[in-house]
């Protein structure tokens, strides 16, 4: 089997999500392996470190043109790609969302050649869950997808779910997201410090870009149903404004147990601090901030639902969606019992660490890679 190093193109979203953080850090694992890796987007992804070797990052600018009602990326992004991708000679196109990005990958394919990169698509969610019930969009991501060499959804639900709601003559193969943590640079005691939080408060922490989906108002409940929310604390570092939900705070009296931290990029510092993760969303096609509170040993509590049972196991407390009182219940739990605690989060470690590491997840994208262009 050829093992020369590869020429590689991701494409994705530059924001605090699941994709944007799981194709950083996969371009970044990639370079240490010993391939060239060139980033497009609109802006650079927050997680980037564009010091690493072999590591280039593609800045594209939305069309504005007075010709065009509305601004557009796809053709900007297509042209860049198409651009880089003959210059560069890239082996792979790696796109994470069919709209628009493996769009995007398809024109500039097109307009390439011959000797163009080979697509891979990988889908976190949205094109499946949001977009494809939608007529406008459905035709063009089963188009992309039928077009791509290879599909790779991030869970087994999210795969079955995609069969479903497309007309696709492929198969999709399943490669989970994972996650490398970093040495934290403060120690609990500080963060906790600067947070003002005491030692006999429990600090619970959510992660997530505040999308609807990710159901903010439903985590806030939680919090308001627990018996033990004297001594909860919640921090909720996020990915996106959080001003839509500071009446809910006020209307459920939560001013003071939420601590707020927006566009927190680095959460290997805020999660040696917390004592439990909460996640409240209503579709979650993996998890990824499940899975970096697991890395750390805390425990979690979340909703049954999506790809998040695959992740966790039985090494979380899962609940029937909209189940408040489940969700309160087995945080009071967690408040009440320490060594419980401790013994759910050093098993959702162990699990992390076994099934979802970098050494465990990159080869399968190189297999993938290599094979659609073997």
């Amino acid at each position: 089997m050829e093992t020369r190093p590869l020429k590689i193109g991701i494409t994705c979203f530059p924001l605090i999500g699941g994709s944007g953080i799981l194709a950083t850090a996969l371009g970044a694992e990639l370079a240490t392996r010993g391939h060239t890796v060139h980033f497009f987007s609109y802006a650079k992804p927050v997680r980037l470190d564009l010091s690493t070797p072999r590591i280039f990052f593609h800045e594209v600018a939305v069309g504005e043109s007075s010709l065009f009602p509305c601004p557009d990326y796809t053709l900007p992004l297509a042209v860049k790609m198409a651009e880089i991708g003959r210059a560069q000679g890239l082996d792979v196109f790696h796109v994470h969302y069919a709209v628009p990005h493996a769009i995007a990958a398809f024109l500039a394919t097109e307009m390439i050649g011959e000797r163009a990169p080979k697509i891979v698509t990988t889908l976190h969610g949205t094109d499946t869950t949001l977009l494809g019930p939608n007529p406008q969009y459905r035709a063009a991501i089963e188009h992309a997808l039928n077009h791509s060499d290879a599909v790779t959804t991030v869970s087994e639900s999210l795969r079955r779910q995609t069969q479903e709601m497309f007309q696709l003559a492929r198969e999709i193969q399943v490669v989970p997201n994972f996650f490398t943590p970093t040495p934290p640079t403060k120690s609990r005691a500080e963060i906790r410090r600067e947070l003002g939080i005491s030692d006999n408060e429990f600090l619970v922490v959510h992660m997530s870009n505040l999308r609807p989906v990710k159901r903010i108002d439903l985590l806030l409940r939680v919090i308001a149903a627990s018996s033990r929310r004297d001594r909860i604390r919640l921090l909720v570092l996020a990915g996106g404004p959080f001003s839509p939900y500071e009446s809910l705070l006020d209307e459920l009296k939560l001013r003071q147990q939420v601590i707020v931290r927006e566009q927190a990029a680095t959460v290997e510092d805020y999660l040696p601090a917390a004592d439990a993760g909460l996640y409240t969303s209503e579709k979650e096609s993996f998890g990824l901030s499940i899975l970096e509170t697991m890395f750390f040993g805390k425990p979690v509590v979340a909703f049954r639902i999506g790809g998040i049972p695959e992740v966790v196991g039985d090494a979380a407390y899962l609940h029937e969606f909209e189940d408040i009182a489940g969700m309160a219940s087995s945080l009071d739990a967690l408040v009440d019992s320490p060594d419980t605690a401790r013994q759910l989060g050093e098993r959702g470690r162990a699990r992390a660490e076994q099934y979802f590491s970098a050494a465990h997840i990159v080869p399968r994208y190189e297999a993938v890679y290599r094979e659609v262009i073997r």
